[in-house]
């Protein structure tokens, strides 16, 4: 780091303090004796989206919420949970470590919270995410789902008796 007064790079860090998403580092040159502020912060990557068509764009959260949000219409989701869900959807994206993530990607994840969080939601996202041509996909979907209900309820009941 150079000392914004003398442009030498020797300094001591007096003190150091969290501020949010960065750090704040309180800097003292040991050449002119000058103190300094600087401030660190994570470099984020850019996550892009690469849409079914090819087409590439910024992910956006907003877009995220708002897909999410549509789904979750009239149903007693708290907007909260929508926003921490949206969150977490978005760490996962960049813990792959890659910069260009398929749609798919992305709209799985979105299903398999929205599973979690309510059947109703879910269907809504996945019939429109999946593009069900007719009401025999629908209903074939509706029927996996209450499959998969079915076994993950079992599993809980066989859970509590193995404890």
């Amino acid at each position: 780091m150079k000392c914004p007064y003398c442009i030498q790079g020797r300094s001591r860090v007096v003190d150091t303090r969290d501020i949010g998403d960065a750090v704040r580092r309180r800097r003292e040159c040991k050449d002119c004796d000058q103190r300094y502020t600087t401030y660190e912060r994570v470099a984020s990557i850019n996550l892009i989206v690469v849409k079914r068509d090819g087409r590439r764009e910024d992910f956006d959260r907003e877009k995220l919420l708002k897909g999410m949000h549509t789904a979750c219409h009239k149903r007693s989701i708290p907007t909260d949970t929508l926003d921490q869900t949206a969150a977490e959807i978005e760490a996962k994206l960049y813990r792959l470590g890659k910069a260009e993530i398929p749609s798919e990607v992305v709209g799985e994840l979105v299903m398999e919270r929205l599973r979690e969080l309510d059947d109703v939601a879910y269907v809504r996202f996945a019939s429109v995410y999946r593009h069900f041509h007719d009401v025999d996909t629908l209903a074939a979907e509706i029927e996996a789902l209450k499959k998969r209900k079915q076994r993950e309820e079992q599993m809980k009941r066989q859970m509590k008796l193995a404890l």
